[in-house]
């Protein structure tokens, strides 16, 4: 079990009366920013990485598990510009604890302040927080950022602390242009603004199909296409692919030259759209980035505010009022995978008559007795399965084979390093922002101890009564079940990355053995298939993933044609 070193070595040799060792000293780092980076007092989150291999900057290598990189972390507040913040044996670390821990040896370094804003909320509390600067809350490259170039550095124990100066900033991005098919909205939202104590923006990219404008009379049923941050419509292209686009190859998908790929669908998409035999409707992706991730999951939370209700009653009405949309919950539908998979089911579940229909892909966990690969219930412990002489560490990732590359401490561990107080920008950290009820400083309660994995069955309690997906419609079916008849449409792969297949087993369970009414909606699993299956049985992830917003058509309109009200308008928008 790894332990924070919370007090400098020489401290540390002090509080022991029967040695008189003192602990060797260790690599320390004094680090800046210029003048020209900023001339104000900053407020944020240090980061210092090492990493071994000079192919991309260090912050850009960051990630869990067997490939990481070295990382140490500190909260700095009121830093004014060249004031020495110290990174040393003290500063939580990952993989390595302390800098005391790391082998002597050459290391390509790199210093990153993630800067903080000071929220006043509405119920009184003061929050530090880093607010989203239009890039979805990627802390290696958010607007605004300080940090310094890489370099390398023969690291050993010395007595005097490397410098490293931060004098360059992470430029500001620019918007995206509206074209004839895809159009920007941003709004002000009240609720979200009352909540957070200044003005706060809901945005949202919106695909309009072919004919609005030779169609003035037409209104159109709304599909929201649920995901993380999105910068522009995703998997739309107009022009053809480019003709001498350089290959580059996926990884992950084991494929060659995937960008092409990725090209040519959203081409072939785009000559769908614009098809004679297509449905004319309105797609919606939306932008909710806020000062704890890059989306919101849609739902209100203590933490976040009522995004929930900013989304449905503030932003898609504005949306259906600019693009002439049907307007009423019979014509909205909802799709997405993973966390558009979470967020496609439960707005569903929240919002029972809003939305007609949910097709939700590999969605995070919808039942926490399954919170990937722990019980939050009964389980202890988040990091490790313990029997009476030894333990077992909890994976967090595996491929298809059952290979497991990275474990729930690495994640959580990594997270910690890059921001306390469910800072981080990082999945458990969201998660936990959300389901958590606010703690007394203003942050949200951790489900369990970020350092040892010891889980707090209070708070654990509070998840289960307003976010566990399959507890609530179990709890609520007497009046949901009516609701929600033949909308839940739910698909992974039995081989999930993240083990989000096993919670859909149990949800399963529970949804088959409805009555009054059966549920009569769809569970389909993808034999063998990895994170994130979307109920495609013919072809492989790495193109199904690129056909979200056809491959759930056909499904919506056996739903309109089944369900519209007498007098519905299901005509006009089909020219």
């Amino acid at each position: 079990m790894r332990a924070i070193h919370l007090l400098p070595a020489l401290v540390l040799a002090a509080c022991q009366p029967t040695s008189t060792e003192v602990e060797p000293a260790s690599p320390s780092f004094a680090i800046s920013f210029s003048p020209d980076a900023s001339s104000a007092t900053l407020d944020g989150r240090l980061i210092l990485m090492l990493s071994k291999d000079d192919e991309s900057e260090p912050r850009f290598q960051v990630r869990p598990g067997i490939e990481a990189v070295q990382m140490f972390g500190i909260d700095v507040n009121g830093v004014a510009p060249g004031q020495a913040m110290v990174i040393d044996a003290s500063a939580f670390g990952y993989p390595h604890d302390s800098l005391k821990d790391l082998p002597a040896g050459e290391y390509f370094v790199q210093a990153l302040l993630h800067k903080y804003d000071t929220f006043e909320l509405a119920n009184g509390k003061t929050v530090k927080l880093p607010m989203d600067q239009g890039e979805g809350q990627q802390w290696a490259d958010s607007p605004g950022n300080l940090y310094s170039m890489p370099r390398l550095l023969q690291l050993s124990a010395s007595a005097e602390p490397v410098p490293l100066v931060m004098d360059q900033v992470i430029p500001a991005i620019e918007p995206p242009a509206d074209t004839e098919f895809v159009k920007h909205v941003r709004i002000r939202s009240d609720l979200l603004s009352e909540f957070w104590g200044r003005d706060m923006y809901l945005g949202a990219h919106v695909l309009l199909p072919a004919g609005f404008d030779e169609h003035p009379q037409a209104r159109y049923p709304l599909a929201v296409f649920h995901g993380h941050f999105p910068a522009d419509f995703a998997g739309f292209r107009s022009e053809p692919p480019e003709k001498n686009l350089e290959c580059v190859r996926n990884e992950r998908a084991d494929v060659d030259c995937y960008n092409r790929i990725v090209q040519d669908e959203a081409y072939d998409f785009y000559q769908k759209w614009v098809g004679p035999d297509f449905p004319r409707m309105l797609i919606i992706q939306i932008q909710h980035a806020n000062p704890y991730y890059d989306d919101s999951y849609a739902v209100n939370s203590q933490n976040l505010g009522p995004w929930g209700d900013a989304i449905t009653y503030e932003l898609i009405p504005y949306i259906e009022e600019q693009f002439r949309g049907l307007g009423e919950g019979w014509a909205r539908f909802l799709y997405g995978g993973s966390t558009g998979g979470w967020e496609a089911f439960g707005v569903q579940v929240m919002y029972p008559d809003e939305f007609n229909g949910t097709f939700a892909a590999c969605p995070d966990s919808l039942d926490f007795r399954h919170y990937s690969a722990v019980n939050i219930y009964e389980d202890d412990n988040a990091y490790r399965m313990q029997g009476d002489f030894t333990s077992v560490e909890r994976p967090a990732y595996r491929d298809y084979l059952g290979n497991i590359t990275v474990t729930m401490e690495d994640e959580n561990h990594m997270e910690l390093v890059i921001g306390d107080k469910s800072r981080s920008g990082g999945q458990w950290d969201i998660w936990e922002a959300v389901y958590s009820p606010m703690g007394e400083d203003g942050y949200p309660m951790r489900i369990w101890d970020k350092v040892s994995g010891k889980i707090n069955r209070d708070v654990a309690n509070y998840w289960k009564e307003n976010y566990d997906m399959r507890y609530i419609l179990e709890r609520d079916w007497a009046t949901l079940g009516p609701k929600l008849e033949g909308k839940l449409h739910v698909y992974v792969g039995d081989m999930d990355n993240f083990h989000l297949n096993n919670a859909v087993y149990l949800l399963e369970e529970f949804l088959e053995g409805t009555q009054n009414p059966y549920y009569a909606g769809q569970v389909d699993y993808g034999d063998r298939f990895e994170h994130c299956w979307n109920g495609d049985h013919e072809n492989p992830n790495y193109l199904s993933r690129l056909r979200y917003n056809t491959m759930y058509v056909p499904k919506i309109l056996e739903r309109i044609a089944a369900t519209a009200p007498e007098g519905a308008d299901v005509t006009s928008w089909r020219y």
